[in-house]
Formats: structure tokens, C-alpha cells, sequence
């Protein structure tokens, strides 16, 4: 039976807008800034979404030194050199928050964006307006998106998981919403791929964003 939320969580990465050409010109500058080479820019792609520490750590192997630094000279592309404004906001987002936040739903943004990024861009597209709560990573007690999540959870003073969903296009999104019973709705418009976002458990899938509205 179809639920009717009360809160709904949004990603923003490859959620709410198309950021994909900045954060992939972020990871190629910050990459041969490090001394690589990217040989094959869609490898890139698996970067748009998850954390940056993950993905210069786990996934290229960086050292935690080495890390740092790697993204140190991502955010100097993406927010000093014009990687943010490479962005777009997806067809029907704007108005499916507007319809959301007219019929009282609380609109709440949980990412792996840093604060500064998330607030340039949600300012930049007009979307700041719907969200009452915008919970963003930081560099201490909130790299992942669980913790993200539950920080936002705790913001919203929430008790009731039946009560909020959780809507992002990738695995962290899903498995983060998890973590703490919730559901969620993976929009297949972004980054992750349908197997991806099943596999991750996603409880629905949105082709686009007009489809979102239907399982809230």
C-alpha cells in the first residue's frame, strides 16, 4: 500500500540538478594536478554522487596524504574555477518541489555536497526556498551518507520512519536511507543505473521527476 510521507529527503547530485560535467571536470583536473592522467573520461561518471574521500581513497587508491590533497584541488576547480556552475536543474524538479511544498510536505536536502558547494548551487538555481532543513557532509563527523542522513533525521526532530523517504540516484543513497529503516525512491534520470539502485534495495523507481510525486 502506498504510504503518504510527510518529509521527503532529496540528494542533490544527479537528484535535483545535473552536475555531472563539473564534478567529472573536478575529478580530471584535481587527477593530473596529482600527476595522473584520465585516459577514459566516462570512468569518471562513478564519481558523480558518492563521497569525495571515497572516491579518491577507496576507489583510485590515493593515499589518506594524498587524498587531501587530491581534494583539496577538486573544490578549487569546483568551487573557485567554475566546476559548480557547470549544472543544470532537471526538467520537472522545480516544479515538483513547488507542488510538494504547496501541499505542506516538509522538503529536506541530505547530500554528500560540502556546505558551501550545496548553498552556491541551491541559491544559484532558485531551489533554496522549498527546503526547510539543508543537510550537507562536512569533514569530520558527516563523510558518508548515513551520517548525513541521520543528521538530517535528527534536525527534523523525526521519529516516525514511516513517516519520510528518501529520493537520490545512487547506492549510497539507498543503503544510507537504510540504515535507518526508511524508504526510498531511486530516480533513474541520474547517475546510477537501474541494477545499481535495485540492488541497493531502492522500495521505488522514478524514471522522472514528475514520478517522484506519485509515491509521495
Amino acid at each position: 500500500m502506498k504510504k503518504d510521507y510527510s518529509v521527503i529527503f532529496f540528494d542533490v547530485d544527479g537528484t535535483l540538478t545535473d552536475s555531472g560535467t563539473g564534478i567529472m571536470n573536478g575529478f580530471a583536473y584535481a587527477i593530473e594536478k596529482m600527476g595522473g592522467r584520465v585516459e577514459d573520461r566516462s570512468m569518471l561518471k562513478q564519481f558523480v554522487g558518492p563521497p569525495l574521500r571515497d572516491s579518491f581513497g577507496r576507489v583510485l587508491g590515493y593515499s589518506q596524504e594524498d587524498t587531501e590533497k587530491a581534494v583539496a584541488f577538486y573544490r578549487e576547480y569546483y568551487n573557485g574555477m567554475g566546476g559548480s556552475l557547470e549544472n543544470s536543474v532537471y526538467p520537472g524538479v522545480e516544479e515538483l518541489l513547488k507542488r510538494l511544498a504547496e501541499r505542506g510536505k516538509r522538503l529536506v536536502v541530505a547530500t554528500s555536497k560540502g556546505a558551501r558547494g550545496t548553498d552556491f548551487v541551491l541559491e544559484h538555481f532558485g531551489l533554496k526556498k522549498y527546503f526547510e532543513i539543508i543537510a550537507t557532509a562536512n569533514d569530520c563527523d558527516r563523510q558518508h551518507k548515513n551520517e548525513v542522513i541521520g543528521y538530517a533525521l535528527k534536525l527534523c526532530g523525526i521519529q516516525d520512519m514511516n513517516s519520510v523517504v528518501m529520493v537520490g540516484d545512487r547506492e549510497n543513497d539507498i543503503s544510507g536511507a537504510k540504515c535507518f529503516g526508511m524508504d526510498s525512491i531511486g530516480v533513474l534520470y541520474g547517475y546510477g543505473s537501474r541494477e545499481e539502485l535495485t540492488e541497493a534495495g531502492a522500495t521505488y523507481l522514478a524514471e522522472t521527476a514528475a514520478d517522484v510525486e506519485k509515491y509521495v
